[in-house]
């Protein structure tokens, strides 16, 4: 593909999982593009993260942030341990568990007249990802972190404040707390508090992170996305991207069709090797297929206007006539 407006491709957030424990380490992938909005973000991330402060991604559904973070952790070049949020997640599935006990019992009878016996029993603890990736200094991902109720949170704090990650008399080293390993980074991940399944977040943790705002890609970035990730030529991809972008503004909370919908759209095109255009009609039903979850809640008098907001949008990108594509889109 041919550079436009300084676009190149970068590495990406692929991952290799031979690294022992829980860990994997991030390697380049050719699927990843990058413009100046994708390099500024990342630059602001890695300058935060090298100081040795938090940094959290905040945006809705589709602006790429699970995908940033994996890049940016990439450019930090160390093991990355990867969580993700869970409404049933409580503190030890951050820091670790007892996990059982073992039981030694001893039978002394060397001397025949005499038998004595001992008996011992210890609890089996096992780390969990938090404690691995400050022990051994890796990289923590933890991706949709307001998705975890806010208690079970709590071992963060003093981890990103002070640096010590406070763990149970069970831990089977018998410390109260472990120091932070030094080369230890965090990225966090979250949706907007009014997305389903979105806990509201404690003060006290995002008092310690540097939040960076995501919204969606700008038009030359969604270009490039759909055409690196479908190989379709740059004019339909360009059709693609504003139909999805022009749709986005009727879409349910103004955040969606998002960018998924641009590379589903295209993928399926270059599979049926058809190009974006009102001349073939399954250019039609794919548009109205993948993008009906997006519109379906868009109603009139009950009824949806998924139909009549593409043909719209279609009207204003193609300079076509509605009803072209309302035939099309019926069959």
């Amino acid at each position: 593909m041919s550079e436009h407006a300084g676009l190149k491709t970068l590495s990406h957030a692929t991952v290799r999982a031979d690294i022992p424990g829980d860990s994997v380490q991030p390697e380049a992938s050719d699927e990843f593009v990058t413009s100046s909005y994708v390099n500024d973000l990342t630059q602001r991330a890695l300058a935060y993260l090298k100081v040795g402060y938090p940094v959290h991604f905040a945006g809705p559904a589709g602006t790429g942030k699970t995908t940033l973070a994996f890049h940016v952790a990439a450019q930090l070049g160390r093991p990355v341990v990867l969580v993700h949020g869970d409404d049933e997640f409580a503190g030890s599935d951050l820091v670790g568990r007892d996990s059982g006990y073992r039981k030694s019992r001893l039978v002394d009878n060397y001397i025949h007249s005499v038998l004595r016996t001992e008996e011992s029993m210890h609890t089996i603890w096992e780390d969990n990802r938090l404690t691995t990736a400050c022990s051994e200094g890796y990289t923590l991902v933890y991706d949709e972190f307001t998705r975890s109720r806010p208690e079970a949170n709590n071992a963060l704090l003093s981890v990103l404040e002070e640096k010590i990650l406070n763990l149970p008399k069970l831990r089977r080293a018998g410390e109260g707390y472990l120091q932070v390993h030094p080369e230890f980074r965090a990225i966090f991940t979250s949706n907007p508090e009014e997305y389903a399944g979105v806990h509201k977040t404690q003060d006290a943790l995002l008092d310690r992170l540097i939040t960076i705002t995501l919204g969606h890609f700008d038009r030359e970035t969604e270009v490039a996305v759909a055409i690196r990730k479908s190989g379709i030529p740059r004019q339909d991809a360009e059709v693609i991207v504003d139909l999805v972008r022009e749709l986005r503004g009727v879409g349910v909370r103004n955040h969606r069709p998002t960018i998924r919908a641009t590379i589903a759209i295209a993928r399926i095109l270059a599979h049926l090797e058809v190009g974006a255009t009102l001349d073939d009609p399954r250019f039609a039903w794919v548009c109205r297929d993948v993008l009906n979850t997006d519109t379906a809640k868009v109603t009139r008098e009950g009824l949806s206007l998924m139909n009549e907001k593409i043909n719209e949008a279609f009207q204003n990108i193609c300079g076509r006539g509605r009803e072209d594509f309302k035939e099309t889109a019926s069959h």
